[in-house]
């Protein structure tokens, strides 16, 4: 009898410990699904419908500067109205620069299907509250984490590494003098490497963000940035 008892014991114990691994596996691919979903949200947010009286654009204060933002680029729903706010963020069809036309929904099913082509520019608004600019950052502080050697991008553009464990590991910093450009981005892998552009205009800073593929057509990206700028706000002054 004691020998059937230890060898019930260890039965339910395979039994536990296989129950156990399928348990993981299926939290493991439960969690990467719901990355996935995550940047697909993230890239392609479900567009609320325009009310057919809505005004074309919004006069919006940001960090006391005034922009004023097409209603229809707006991301958020919350964001929809005037007068002051601490953030706001909007949407581009590039190279266009128009808002989005088209109302597009992500289903559950999209979660496993392939991201699709990003034809868009992203740009968060932001009340900066006299934080460090962007322009210094890229001058003191992402030098810090660069790696030493740099190397010749497409037309011009120079691009250096940061190093591996900084905060900034696995991500390249872009630069250019004319047009002017510094954009941090990340690598592909599972997801197409994006870019982070930044720039302040009086008391807010301005957050592009847009695919690393672009980068082969900088100089249209950095006047499209440009543009947006000047239609939202006006002429740098």
């Amino acid at each position: 009898m004691t020998l059937f008892s230890i060898a019930q014991h260890h039965a339910r114990d395979s039994r536990g410990r296989s129950h156990g691994h399928i348990i993981s596996i299926t939290v493991a691919g439960a969690l990467a699904m719901a990355a996935v979903a995550l940047v697909a949200y993230l890239l392609w947010p479900t567009w609320i419908p325009e009310d057919p009286g809505a005004p074309a654009s919004l006069p919006v204060s940001i960090g006391g500067t005034l922009f004023n933002v097409p209603t229809a680029a707006v991301r958020m729903k919350i964001q929809r109205h005037s007068g002051s706010q601490e953030r706001v963020d909007l949407s581009f069809n590039f190279p266009s620069l128009e808002p989005p036309g088209a109302t597009k929904h992500l289903s559950g099913d999209a979660a496993g299907e392939p991201l699709p082509p990003i034809d868009r520019i992203f740009l968060s608004i932001t009340a900066h509250h006299d934080a460090m600019a962007p322009d210094t950052r890229v001058r003191t502080i992402y030098p810090r984490y660069l790696e030493e050697q740099s190397r010749r991008g497409p037309d011009g553009l120079t691009i250096q590494a940061f190093r591996e464990g900084t905060p900034y590991g696995r991500e390249d910093l872009f630069l250019a003098s004319e047009p002017s450009l510094a954009a941090r981005c990340s690598r592909d892998a599972a997801t197409p490497g994006m870019c982070l552009s930044e720039r302040r205009l009086a008391g807010a800073d301005l957050t592009f963000r847009f695919p690393r593929s672009w980068l082969v057509r900088w100089r249209e990206v950095a006047g499209a940035m440009d543009r947006l700028a000047t239609q939202l706000h006006g002429p740098r002054e």
